[in-house]
């Protein structure tokens, strides 16, 4: 009887597996992000982001005085001035005028049909995207975009959603990275993006698609962070092999140095999936993906903080968010050096 168990729980593992994601790097011996086995141990590469740096940003953007950083609200207004503020600093150019690509839109709500906390119309005016841009070295006429949305949820009947994981974990990410091809020049063109209004439906990174700076016709590849603070099953998922399978290589060396497992996933359709969810479209990749350009997308599965008050800071997984962001930069410096 224990034998059948055994065996079913193991059929089980294979299954859920297959069906949720690929793991794209065995497991080794040793320590995992999450202080479990997995990946990590001797053969995860060296540390190269600052990784106080990274956590501090965490917390400043999740912070009250950011008050959830919804778009067009003060706090939402405050997290983009310190993004700007952190690019001038890193010597980045501004890729539109003043770093800011301002845009407005109307949201409506279909929750607001059932929930009482929201308005069914709203009105944002004053929304922008913060773009820098460093410039390769090579001769690649092609760039990358390394993006992450700022914005969150805000204030609602009194109670503040900090939005540590979604998504001041990947803009912390974003600074790091951009601090790191700073001080050591990419051979292609960067450009960082912290796009706004992600909340209200990937609005900033439409209103970047339809008015890019850079023609798009020269992407290369968006890379894009979406919550990457922590994830209880200590995995890390990439979305886009599926429609751009020629990252996979590149993907699986990177795993093999990776402190996190990274599993690709989460990019198939659901009736393929047993209903799994499909984040082609779910965060701000969806405008390159819409548009048949190609797309990495870093995120983890949702939590029971997910767009609730709990998101904070304190519940962030510290060493599986340094060692993704870690695992990203990666990807990202592979990525540049590819002919």
């Amino acid at each position: 009887m224990l034998l059948v168990v055994l065996t079913a729980g193991v059929v089980a593992h294979i299954l859920e597996t297959r069906r949720i994601g690929r793991p794209l790097a065995a497991p080794r011996t040793g320590r995992g992000a999450a202080g479990g086995p997995g990946p990590g141990g001797t053969g995860a590469a060296a540390p190269r982001l600052d990784a106080a740096a990274l956590l501090a940003d965490v917390e400043t953007l999740a912070s009250p005085a950011f008050e959830g950083r919804r778009a067009d609200t003060d706090g939402g207004r405050r997290a983009r001035a310190f993004v700007v503020d952190r690019f001038e600093r890193l010597g980045l150019e501004p890729a539109v005028p003043g770093y800011l690509q301002p845009f407005s839109f109307t949201h409506r709500s279909i929750r607001a049909l059932w929930r009482r906390d929201r308005p069914f119309v709203l009105e944002f005016k004053d929304a922008a995207n913060v773009l820098g841009l460093l410039r390769g070295t090579g001769d690649a006429d092609g760039f990358l975009i390394v993006s992450a949305h700022y914005d969150h949820l805000g204030l609602r009947k009194g109670d503040l959603y900090p939005g540590a994981d979604d998504n001041a974990s990947g803009v912390a990410a974003l600074l790091g990275i951009a601090a790191y091809f700073a001080a050591r020049p990419p051979q292609h063109t960067l450009l960082f993006a912290a796009f706004d209004a992600e909340e209200q439906g990937c609005r900033g990174s439409e209103a970047f698609a339809q008015h890019p700076p850079i023609p798009l016709d020269r992407l290369v590849l968006d890379v894009n962070m979406d919550m990457i603070g922590r994830s209880g099953p200590g995995r890390l998922f990439v979305a886009g092999t599926q429609q751009h399978p020629r990252f996979l290589p590149l993907l699986r060396e990177a795993a093999g140095r990776s402190a996190v497992a990274l599993h690709a996933g989460h990019d198939r359709p659901l009736w393929r999936t047993g209903l799994v969810d499909d984040w082609s479209t779910g965060s701000d990749h969806r405008a390159f993906f819409e548009r048949g350009l190609p797309f990495l997308y870093f995120g983890v599965e949702d939590h029971e903080d997910y767009h609730a008050p709990g998101d904070t800071f304190e519940r962030l997984d510290r060493t599986f968010f340094t060692g993704a962001a870690e695992t990203i930069l990666d990807v990202i410096l592979s990525l540049d050096q590819a002919p």
